[in-house]
C-alpha cells in the first residue's frame, strides 16, 4: 500500500516500462517509509487519442512520453507528498529520460477500513499491518 495506477501512452517496451516501475516504488519508499516489499502497481497503456492531457494554463508543453500517475492511499503529510512529487520527477527523469513536464500525479486518500490485502480480511482493522 499505496496502490498506484500508471496510465501510458502505448509505444514503450517492457524494459521500459519495468524500469518506469522500479523508479516509481523508490520514490514511494523513500517519500512514504513504506516496506520494500509493499508494492501494489497497476500499468494501463492507451493509444494516444484516449489521453488528453492539457496544461491548465501552465504552459507545460506534453509529449507521447506522458505518464499519468494515481496514487490510491492513506493518509500521508503535506511533505511526504512533496518529496513525492520531486522524487518521482527525479527518477524518472534521470532512470528513464521522462520529461517532468510529462509527468501527472493525483493522490486519493482513504481510511484503514477501506483496505483488504486478501483473505477477505481488513488486515489495517485486525492488527496484521500497521
Amino acid at each position: 500500500m499505496p496502490l498506484l495506477y500508471i496510465d501510458l501512452i502505448e509505444g514503450r517496451t517492457p524494459a521500459e516500462v519495468t524500469e518506469l516501475l522500479d523508479a516509481i516504488h523508490d520514490a514511494v519508499v523513500d517519500a512514504f517509509g513504506v516496506p520494500l516489499r509493499d508494492r501494489y502497481q497497476v500499468v494501463r497503456t492507451h493509444p494516444a487519442h484516449e489521453i488528453v492531457a492539457w496544461d491548465t494554463g501552465l504552459g507545460i508543453e506534453r509529449s507521447s512520453r506522458l505518464v499519468v500517475v494515481h496514487v490510491v492511499s492513506r493518509r500521508r503529510t503535506r511533505e511526504a507528498k512533496e518529496k513525492f512529487y520531486e522524487l518521482l520527477a527525479s527518477n524518472l527523469a534521470e532512470r528513464c529520460g521522462t520529461d517532468p513536464a510529462d509527468l501527472i500525479v493525483s493522490i486519493t486518500e482513504n481510511g484503514d477500513e477501506d483496505w483488504s490485502f486478501g483473505h477477505g480480511r481488513a488486515q489495517f482493522l485486525t492488527g496484521a499491518l500497521k
